[in-house]
């Protein structure tokens, strides 16, 4: 039999990053917390928690967790059709539901997904930010039960459904683009004017060159992990960035931006993949990320 105290403390203690606050939301001392945790680190042989500050899931603390996640959305639907079931004397703990999407989809389109679910659905939202060609990792290893990914095969597991496609814009102010390409975009041109790079997972701008100029090149680059910063960047006159099309589409038609090559985006295909044990459970979270995506992402010619 599973120690479910035991698992729900491990997952408090993740979900809030400290034992002290874990108890808290168990209303439980910190040393039962602290007691439970050892206990079935003991009995499964392995580090579940790593202790800092905050405090942190090893590999095996976020399976662990994404079990518990499971377990909180079988107990919600069977709450729901067996009520009588309920404790009403003890602590009601929400679900948190854990997944992973890249900036550039958080700062334009995957927030009104998540709003929707949030506003009609009652689990709380845990969400991740990476590269979308890393957030599958965060699925391989159990740390999120969905995510938003570039990676067109499915993680084991896992259902994978075709959003659509990001479409990039590479663009500049046109006092910078005065600058550095007054005799227009040539690779020597390139070479010299400063790019900004979002962190060094970032393949954005070298993906651009070669699509635009089939060329492989690197670029002098500012590192400037934000996707408003990315924008306010290019504003500036800071560097050269690929910015989303549905963030730069105004400043495009007022001027304040150009496109270094215009008529040269670069679009890329995303995917929604998410836990099959979980998606009968979360189907509106998925239906709501669909919506979201056909409305603002453009046709990526990717069978759903």
């Amino acid at each position: 039999m599973f120690d479910y105290q035991a698992l729900r403390a491990v997952h408090a203690v993740i979900q809030t990053g400290s034992f002290e606050k874990a108890a808290a939301t168990l209303h439980v001392t910190p040393s039962a917390v602290s007691q439970r945790v050892k206990n079935l680190e003991e009995r499964l042989g392995a580090v579940l928690i790593v202790r800092g500050n905050p405090a942190e899931a090893t590999e095996t603390g976020e399976w662990l967790c994404r079990h518990m996640e499971n377990v909180g959305l079988l107990e919600r639907d069977l709450m729901e059709r067996l009520p009588g079931l309920m404790d009403r004397t003890g602590p009601s703990q929400p679900v948190t539901l854990s997944i992973a999407t890249n900036a550039d989809s958080l700062g334009t389109w995957f927030m009104e997904a998540v709003t929707d679910f949030a506003r009609r659905e009652t689990p709380l939202l845990n969400i991740a930010v990476d590269d979308e060609e890393h957030t599958a990792e965060w699925l391989e290893r159990g740390r999120v039960i969905a995510a938003v990914t570039s990676i067109p095969r499915a993680v084991a597991g896992c259902r994978l459904i075709a959003l659509g496609a990001l479409s990039y814009r590479a663009t500049a102010s046109p006092d910078y683009m005065a600058r550095h390409f007054p005799d227009g975009v040539t690779p020597e041109a390139l070479a010299r004017a400063p790019a900004v790079t979002f962190n060094r997972k970032d393949r954005l701008q070298g993906r651009w060159i070669r699509h635009a100029l089939g060329l492989d090149m690197s670029v002098p680059t500012h590192w400037l992990p934000s996707t408003q910063g990315f924008l306010e960047a290019s504003l500036g006159g800071m560097g050269w960035c690929m910015n989303p099309a549905l963030l730069v589409r105004e400043h495009l038609q007022s001027g304040r931006l150009v496109e270094l090559l215009p008529g040269s985006p670069l679009d890329i295909p995303l995917f929604w993949q998410i836990n099959r044990l979980s998606e009968a459970r979360l189907s509106s979270l998925t239906e709501a990320v669909r919506a979201a995506a056909a409305r603002h992402l453009v046709p990526s010619g990717h069978a759903p």
